[in-house]
């Protein structure tokens, strides 16, 4: 996953868009601590983790919440939004945002499959 021309902060972003979207506990409170530790601002974490809006967010984060949120909850990506990320994030980065939000929509879905919990000293990170 640290492969990626995206950089790590953008990585983690787009791994909490998709830990977000299908409501994955245990994801998330794995990587909301990652996602800070790498610089990706409370104000973009917050907005991910309680489902607001993006004004006033950097334009990458920005990008990535609304291209996750697009993909995952209208099943349908904007070309505008494609554009922006081609033009951000260059091509190959425009399509591994696609990619690591995959991946960890994988995780998540298999993670809720056999109800994962946290461990009893880790605490919870999204409302319920």
């Amino acid at each position: 996953r640290y492969d990626s021309v995206i950089g790590r902060r953008y990585i983690e972003t787009a791994i909490l868009v998709a830990a977000r979207e299908m409501d994955q506990q245990y994801e998330w409170s794995f990587h909301e601590g990652a996602a800070l530790q790498e610089g990706a601002p409370q104000l973009t974490v917050d907005a991910i983790k309680f489902h607001r809006g993006t004004e006033g967010l950097e334009d990458k984060d920005r990008l990535i919440i609304q291209y996750g949120r697009e993909l995952l909850r209208d099943h349908h990506l904007q070309q505008s939004t494609w554009m922006q990320a081609n033009a951000l994030f260059g091509a190959q980065g425009a399509l591994e945002i696609a990619a690591i939000i995959g991946d960890y929509l994988l995780a998540a879905v298999l993670l809720t499959a056999v109800d994962q919990q946290l461990p009893e000293d880790r605490p919870a990170l999204l409302p319920e």
